[in-house]
């Protein structure tokens, strides 16, 4: 099964792009070009991840749709796309997993992508066996683990000169300094 991305921003070559590169690499892709059109989709189908740019139609609207992914009985993982890197002092009120800074490498996308998958799955279990625990239900037997784990040390290779070939920098949301590295994603804001 094709683990499920929703990927909101208002500028249609980084959507275009983004697409491109996360199909390429196995993920199912659904876009969304505001912060309504993903709260809508949000309420009305099931992702695993969505990632969101935190500036669109108003500077609370990805703030708006960690909000809404938040309270998705999914409960998807959630990045939060920007250019603007908050400063340690100011969280800026959102509640991402990660925060991703464009530009960005595309292979470190698609490792942090991976990563976050898999750690918001353990983090799942882990808040299901407790929840159990707590309620004495009997356990039911875990999943085997997704194999983002194997696809993050496979390091997949993208195609030179693909839509993929786009540069973007990711930073971690312990690490609000992030300097963007190599070439511009198109679009870019």
């Amino acid at each position: 099964m094709k683990r499920r991305i929703l990927l909101v921003d208002d500028e249609v070559a980084i959507l275009l792009t983004l697409q491109a590169v996360l199909e390429i690499n196995g993920f199912e892709v659904e876009t969304a070009a505001s912060a309504r059109e993903a709260k809508l989709k949000i309420r009305n189908n099931q992702y695993h991840m969505v990632i969101t740019d935190m500036r669109m139609e108003s500077h609370s609207a990805g703030s708006e749709v960690v909000l809404a992914a938040r309270k998705s009985p999914h409960s998807p993982a959630v990045a939060l796309l920007t250019a603007f890197p908050l400063a340690d002092s100011d969280d800026g009120g959102h509640d991402a997993d990660e925060v991703l800074v464009k530009p960005m490498n595309t292979n470190d996308l698609l490792l942090q992508i991976e990563a976050l998958l898999v750690t918001h799955e353990d983090k799942k279990r882990r808040e299901e066996s407790s929840r159990q625990f707590a309620t004495g239900e009997p356990k039911v037997s875990s999943t085997k683990r997704t194999s983002a784990a194997k696809a993050i040390n496979d390091k997949k290779s993208i195609p030179a000169g693909s839509a993929a070939g786009s540069k973007v920098a990711v930073s971690g949301k312990t690490s609000k300094h992030a300097t963007p590295v190599g070439g511009k994603l198109a679009g870019a804001h």
